[in-house]
């Protein structure tokens, strides 16, 4: 949890002074007409997709960090891209491709300036910044001793870049050589180098302050698919202690803990007794696919179906008394939040930290652990909510029916769940591509794992 609060630093320091952004209203439909739930679902993954092609930043065609309908950016943050969030943004153009939402010539042409910006830009022993400047592709420092490596945003990022190689790998000769240099993104990366000589992967390095920040990756929150690739790695990968001692604590990891009689199954850092923001179900599972999932310690699609389940319950409950909770307005996740005064600032919405505010994402990127009701907040939001939260690029990142409150903006790393886990649900396409790259399964195996529906 450590990690979240100095993002929510970051973010409070960029918030407004107005209670809400206005945003380009112009594709919210007056009275939503009655769709069904394919229907639902195809509309929300289509303009929420726009956020990573029509909204993109113009130069890299990378995910913007945060996009603004309403032009009101602190300083030059427009041009500011997320490593994580354009990791996100490549599943989103491989969902679009598949459903016709682009043509495969446009995705390739978009695709390749994505290539050719990554390779240019600064690295460190192989891992990205958690942010760079679109228009240089030079670091743009997350926090004064964070200007070097980030390690997990890598991961992010690479489990985009895995999914794009898959995709296109046999393919036309352009589409073969555009994979090829999406494969060379990925082998660059000197995972085992932020081992630091231990057995743990460290978050981050920078060339001007080393390992200063001391963030080692221990479990359990967001970083799982920072371990399954650095073991995938075919040029740097790391020897199987490092999971275990490292992330796994020695089996530290394990928890007993129960919630409306849910077992957590494994120690949530920070939040072991009703677990984390629902994003933690979310990023490392864009591509790792948990269905039949299991190592020594859990099976992950418990995991993560019990740690919705309990966000879930928690909200119905609502020992908040905020106005709207229930069955169709749930979702507690890391977001854009409403500072004290009104304004907007960000934080980690979760059941030990709930402030009424309620996320689309959460709930949204969740449909593959709670179909029903993540439908039924989805519906809520489009057909009661569309005046206030459906925007140019999907639904806006937090709203509270409790405050009268919405944050009319955009994050890339809450918007890419969106739509490569309603992909996943509709198709599995990204969970099918990431699981059947062969370094992805030996990588797997070598850390212990077993998929009985990937077969090892």
């Amino acid at each position: 949890m450590k990690y979240l609060f100095f993002i929510f630093l970051i973010f409070a320091s960029c918030g407004s002074n107005e209670s809400s952004s206005k945003g380009d209203d112009s594709s919210t439909p007056a009275t939503p007409t009655p769709l069904t739930d394919d229907e639902l679902v195809d509309v929300v993954e289509k303009q929420t997709f726009k956020y990573f092609w029509d909204f993109a930043e113009p130069n890299s065609k990378l995910a913007r960090e945060r996009y603004h309908p309403d032009g009101n950016y602190p300083e030059n943050d427009s041009n500011i891209v997320t490593t994580g969030g354009s990791g996100f943004g490549l599943m989103s153009i491989i969902a679009a491709t598949s459903r016709n939402y682009v043509s495969r010539s446009e995705a390739v042409s978009r695709l390749n300036t994505i290539a050719d910006f990554l390779a240019n830009a600064d690295r460190f022993h192989g891992a990205w910044p958690h942010w760079m400047d679109g228009t240089t592709g030079r670091v743009k420092p997350f926090g004064q001793k964070d200007n070097g490596g980030d390690l997990v945003e890598t991961a992010f990022l690479c489990q985009g870049i895995i999914c794009v190689r898959e995709f296109f790998k046999d393919g036309t000769a352009e589409e073969k050589a555009l994979a090829q240099k999406f494969d060379n993104l990925w082998k660059g990366v000197d995972w085992n180098w932020y081992r630091n000589n231990q057995d743990v992967l460290y978050w981050h390095w920078s060339p001007d302050y080393a390992w200063e920040m001391n963030f080692p990756l221990e479990g359990y929150n967001e970083c799982l698919i920072t371990y399954v690739l650095a073991s995938a790695s075919p040029t740097h990968s790391i020897t199987p202690a490092a999971y275990h001692k490292g992330w796994a604590r020695n089996g530290g990891i394990v928890s007993a803990a129960t919630k409306y009689g849910i077992p957590l199954l494994l120690k949530h850092n920070g939040a072991e007794q009703a677990g984390g923001p629902l994003f933690w179900a979310h990023y490392s599972y864009l591509g790792l696919d948990p269905k039949q999932l299991t190592d020594q310690y859990a099976n992950y699609w418990d995991v993560n179906v019990n740690h919705t389940k309990i966000n879930y319950k928690y909200c119905v409950e609502n020992p908040g008394n905020f106005e709207g909770y229930g069955p169709n307005y749930w979702g507690l996740t890391a977001s854009y939040s409403r500072n004290a005064d009104g304004s907007i600032g960000y934080n980690a919405h979760m059941p030990s930290n709930d402030l009424g505010i309620i996320s689309p994402t959460a709930a949204i990127s969740s449909i593959v652990y709670t179909p029903a009701e993540s439908l039924a907040a989805m519906r809520n939001f489009y057909e009661n909510y569309s005046g206030q939260l459906w925007g140019p690029a999907g639904f806006y990142d937090a709203h509270s029916k409790h405050y009268g409150w919405t944050a009319k903006r955009y994050l890339a790393i809450d918007q890419g769940p969106i739509v490569v886990m309603l992909e996943n649900y509709r198709s599995g396409l990204l969970w099918n591509l990431f699981m059947n790259a062969p370094e992805v399964r030996q990588g797997l195996v070598n850390l212990g794992f077993h998929s009985g529906k990937y077969g090892f």
